[in-house]
């Protein structure tokens, strides 16, 4: 449908006629209506995610919104503690700030965090032996894959030949 005929549409379904001046103005305040909504819904959702929580310096904040990054949502599982709205997380999240209120380590957090919910709690788990493949494999993966792409290329260039 074209702009004058989609006009026209919009002007049968008003019982007048539009013209293309009124027509534009009415697709702009649609579009602003339609933003404002999607702010609004996109602001509201992020304030469920975090509440905000008084520190007594710039520093204890840097460590919670960084540790809060860093622990991932047991429930959610793809999602960190600062990004996860499920109720875990919110606990969590209190818990971690009373954890560092308390004074706690960043470390000993961490372990904490760990021995309650394994190490699955951790977006970047420990380099140790029951871990090695899930470091290694990447870098195994692109090592197969040169190897796999460089004989490919040794027998075509030899099939040319």
């Amino acid at each position: 449908m074209n702009n004058q005929n989609s006009g026209h549409a919009i002007g049968h379904l008003m019982g007048r006629q539009v013209d293309h001046r009124q027509q534009q103005l009415f697709s702009a305040a649609f579009l602003l209506l339609l933003a404002s909504v999607l702010t609004v819904a996109s602001t509201a959702s992020l304030a469920g995610a975090i509440s905000p929580y008084e520190f007594d310096n710039t520093v204890d904040e840097a460590r919670f919104q960084s540790l809060s990054r860093e622990l991932r949502c047991t429930v959610c599982q793809n999602q960190s503690l600062a990004d996860s709205d499920a109720p875990l997380a919110q606990d969590l999240r209190r818990e971690l700030y009373e954890m560092i209120m308390d004074g706690r380590a960043d470390m000993e957090i961490r372990q904490f965090m760990v021995d309650r919910y394994g190490e699955f709690v951790l977006y970047r788990p420990p380099i140790a032996s029951h871990t090695l493949v899930l470091w290694a494999g990447p870098f195994i993966m692109l090592l197969i894959a040169i190897a796999i792409g460089l004989n490919t290329i040794k027998r075509r260039r030899q099939a040319l030949e």
